[in-house]
């Protein structure tokens, strides 16, 4: 693969071409007939490649065209990598990445014509910053590839899903990546996952207007029509419930994180490029849309994540459960004070201290009258950080009742105690 990085950045026009696209300027006519006039040298079988309509754009498959290429330039074979970096520009003219693959191609055929001895070296230098970002989001692209999780392994955040959640994401912003997967009755499986840009500032949020992506466990709390947004905003935006219970605990600010994609000019952002939001290329956006369900998809956003095969988190899930167990018997006896043993003398629910709250619990227990309460669909993700953390989400039925309530409650281990800080009805 360091092969494969350091022969695609060889030559400076394809560079310049690709500072031009990443300031939005597209197909910039004067480069474009530059580079036509130099395609006009090559030999007549790269000149007569042929080049189909542009196709409809699908997720994740610019990339993987995009690493095609890198891989026949890491095995010499420069001219087919130049016929499909110019289809690939053809179909994607906003893929920046691709353009500079195909400009850094393309002279690098003709370059003993075409370049002063200090070209190289002005045009590197013009190009700035915004090379030097095209080369991270190449780099984190490839590292993607050559460091895939093994299959069947998941982030160890999914301690257990209920069926009822169908999808679910996993963010790790080290590699600007993000896993989709889907929820089956043999396991969780993943379905896709897509090169994504993250704040300007990087990572852990704590104030508004910090430029940076919140960590933690959230969901996606709804689905904004793309014709309400700015085209900014590309073809959708997912929300996400930032600042969750755990965020508002530690006095967390801020709000309005999405997932979201890019403007029709621009295929992709550089890897530290957003206000704090998630920002995908619009076909995988489009892919994420058309697939998780609204609330009940987690998004986990992870400095790093840690795969782990599922077997593995069953001691934990256990362990979980006989705790979630000692909760349920307890609101089941209906005793007032062995069930508030379970909460935090901080606990919140929706701004209401426990005092505050405590009349609810009350009604709850009453509305129980001595009738024993079912958990269903129980869902664990755990967080661990500075602190170790449990959100739970579970249908509560009272039994012989028809309908019920859906809760989430946030858990906090304190020694070797579990207790909860947070409470409420989704």
């Amino acid at each position: 693969m360091k092969k494969i990085i350091a022969a695609l950045f060889f030559t400076a026009p394809g560079l310049a071409l690709a500072a031009q696209s990443a300031h939005g300027e597209g197909h910039n006519p004067t480069h474009v007939r530059a580079h036509r006039q130099a395609a006009n040298k090559l030999p007549l079988s790269v000149q007569s490649a042929s080049v189909p309509v542009r196709r409809e754009a699908r997720d994740g498959e610019a990339e993987a065209r995009l690493i095609e290429i890198y891989k026949l330039i890491g095995q010499a074979n420069t001219r087919e990598a130049l016929r499909q970096a110019e289809v690939l520009i053809q179909d994607h003219p906003n893929f920046q990445l691709a353009q500079l693959a195909y400009g850094d191609l393309l002279v690098n055929r003709t370059r003993s014509e075409h370049m002063p001895g200090n070209a190289l070296e002005s045009a590197a230098k013009a190009a700035g910053p915004l090379l030097a970002e095209l080369r991270q989001e190449s780099q984190l692209r490839l590292r993607a590839l050559r460091e895939r999780p093994a299959p069947g392994m998941v982030p160890s955040q999914f301690l257990a899903l209920s069926l009822r959640t169908k999808h679910a994401i996993a963010i790790d912003t080290s590699r600007s990546r993000l896993y989709l997967f889907e929820n089956t009755p043999a396991g969780i499986k993943l379905l896709a996952d897509y090169y994504i840009s993250v704040g300007k500032s990087g990572i852990e949020k704590s104030v508004e207007g910090d430029m940076r992506t919140p960590l933690g466990v959230y969901f996606i709390s709804s689905n904004l029509n793309p014709k309400s947004l700015r085209d900014f905003y590309g073809s959708g935006a997912l929300p996400i419930n930032y600042p969750n219970q755990l965020d508002v605990k530690r006095g967390k600010t801020g709000g309005g994180i999405w997932l979201h994609g890019t403007p029709p000019a621009q295929f992709a952002r550089a890897p530290l490029a957003t206000d704090g939001c998630v920002v995908l290329a619009n076909p995988d956006l489009n892919r994420l849309i058309s697939t998780v369900e609204i609330r009940s998809t987690p998004v986990v956003i992870a400095k790093n994540l840690t795969w782990v095969a599922p077997q593995s988190l069953k001691a934990d899930v256990k362990s979980f459960e006989d705790v979630l167990q000692g909760w349920h018997n307890a609101k089941s006896s209906g005793d007032m004070a062995r069930l508030t043993t379970w909460y935090t003398p901080d606990f919140t629910s929706y701004g209401k201290t426990l005092t505050e709250w405590t009349p609810t619990l009350q009604a709850e227990l009453k509305q129980l009258g001595g009738r024993d309460i079912q958990m269903k669909d129980v869902s664990y993700l755990r967080w661990t950080d500075s602190a170790d953390t449990m959100v739970v989400t579970f249908g509560e039925l009272i039994k012989g009742a028809t309908t019920g309530r859906t809760k989430r409650q946030y858990w906090t281990r304190q020694g070797n105690q579990w207790k909860i800080f947070f409470e409420g009805t989704i």
